[in-house]
């Protein structure tokens, strides 16, 4: 569904955010992206949905080049950054229709999809309201529904949790859920540990731009936390890195 293959990308100044970076994310994977802040995390997703462009490899969405053909990539795929910029001057209901028109979902489709969703976040009663009146966590819910107005073959989410409050983060849970079983892949970003470690099957672990560990979660942890093997692993990066 997703594969990066030999990504790198540098930006000006020479500063290379990531490099040589593969890995593949499988219909009904929700798969966790870690590492600090600056690792490279925002960067790969930033290229993977055609944000950012890079020097070296390649991104498949479904099989298709993100470089070769971008538009029908948007096409299969929904984002949500970790700050989102919404259209502020309209309402949340505005948005929502315009966010279904883009993706040509039908009149019933879309009305089904809102209100299962508003309903689910608890945001139903602010759809009338226009997003400027939005709390952070409030435009976190009204992107997430609009990403998942289209029924995507793949989301790429940034920090998705950020923002949300106890509620809103187990029904995300359990909606990607869902969708993974209905063959949707996820690809996602986190500082959550915890929350990768129960809810993905398959992480990597991201570190100055170079994957360092990946692979199924389970496989990764055994009997330890995802928490201790991410500090093991950076640790043995860091020492690796200071023997060359």
């Amino acid at each position: 569904m997703l594969s990066i293959s030999n990504l790198t990308k540098t930006y000006k100044g020479g500063k290379t955010a990531v490099s040589h970076l593969s890995l593949q994310v499988e219909s009904g994977d929700i798969f966790g992206f870690i590492g600090h802040n600056g690792a490279g995390k925002t960067t790969t997703i930033k290229a993977v949905v055609g944000i950012v462009d890079f020097e070296e490899g390649d991104i498949l969405i479904d099989g298709i080049s993100v470089k070769a053909d971008p538009i029908k990539c948007k096409s299969k795929i929904a984002y949500i950054p970790d700050n989102p910029d919404l259209y502020e001057y309209m309402t949340g209901i505005q948005y929502l229709n315009f966010m279904a028109d883009v993706f040509s979902v039908s009149k019933g489709e879309r009305e089904r999809l809102v209100k299962t969703y508003s309903e689910g976040f608890e945001l139903t009663s602010a759809l009338g309201d226009l997003i400027s009146s939005y709390s952070h966590g409030m435009k976190q819910k009204l992107a997430i529904i609009g990403a998942l107005i289209h029924s995507p073959r793949i989301m790429i989410l940034d920090e998705p949790f950020v923002g949300l409050d106890p509620k809103a983060m187990v029904y995300l849970k359990e909606v990607m859920r869902e969708l993974c079983s209905a063959g949707t892949a996820i690809f996602f970003s986190t500082h959550v540990l915890d929350v990768a470690e129960k809810l993905c099957n398959k992480v990597a672990i991201i570190k100055e731009g170079k994957l360092i560990a990946s692979g199924k979660t389970d496989e990764l942890t055994g009997s330890r936390s995802l928490e201790s093997v991410f500090m093991e692993v950076v640790a043995n990066a860091n020492a690796n890195q200071a023997a060359d």
